[in-house]
């Protein structure tokens, strides 16, 4: 494990890992400890008590963020004809069919979010090997394999982001950076926890949220109570 640096150390010590707080409490905990000399990004890091082995329990889907992620999303779309057309004017940063494709076969993936017309997954199921691993295969259920393109170009632009649990049950979403307003914050955090919150599982036993963090990219983890964001038992 890496070694921690002063700062994070220092901050560190400064708050109490085990107390939750309000989500309004957590923003303005978190921006009091930032200290980095770049705009860290904040991220939510949610612990969900699903077993992400069984296919039913697969968290996966995406939420638009009111307040926008404060980032120059790269998207990158697998169309041709008309819909490459639309996707290039949407301002997707890059478009292609097969070159693209192969492009990514050789291990160029410049991009943050890949966009596909339902026509080119033939050509994109080949990259499986090569997106899946990344978080980059598109799906029809995170709205990126679709025919309307220049709306899924302008919905990732403006704010929109994918998540998905990870092996061991959690889902990490950014939510904006440090220099936002912490109103702007608040709004994106509780429209991820709505989206989570809709997306549990109908069958699930047990609690489904377990435990909620924020933490900037350089700073320590926040608890944040799961009560004051909604959460469902």
């Amino acid at each position: 494990m890496a070694k921690k640096g002063k700062r994070y150390s220092d901050s560190a010590q400064r708050i109490d890992k085990q107390q939750p707080h309000t989500a309004v409490e957590g923003v303005e905990l978190v921006k009091s400890l930032s200290a980095a000399k770049f705009d860290e990004t904040l991220e939510l890091a949610a612990r969900l008590g699903v077993d992400p082995r069984k296919a039913e329990q697969m968290i996966r889907g995406t939420v638009s963020l009111p307040s926008g992620t404060g980032t120059d999303v790269r998207v990158a779309v697998f169309a041709q004809g008309e819909a490459a057309t639309q996707a290039t004017e949407a301002g997707a940063d890059v478009v292609g069919a097969d070159d693209l494709a192969e492009q990514v076969q050789g291990g160029k993936m410049d991009f943050d979010v890949a966009i596909a017309t339902p026509d080119m997954m033939p050509v994109v199921g080949k990259l499986g090997k090569v997106l899946g691993p990344r978080g980059l295969m598109p799906n029809p259920k995170t709205g990126t394999v679709t025919d309307d393109v220049a709306r899924a170009v302008g919905e990732f632009k403006s704010g929109k982001v994918e998540f998905r649990t990870d092996r061991q049950g959690n889902v990490h979403v950014p939510v904006g950076k440090v220099s936002f307003e912490a109103d702007a914050l608040v709004a994106n955090i509780r429209a991820v926890m709505e989206e989570l919150n809709r997306a549990k599982p109908a069958a699930l036993k047990g609690r489904y949220i377990r435990k909620v963090t924020i933490s900037s990219t350089m700073g320590p983890g926040i608890r944040l109570d799961p009560a004051d964001l909604g959460a469902t038992n």
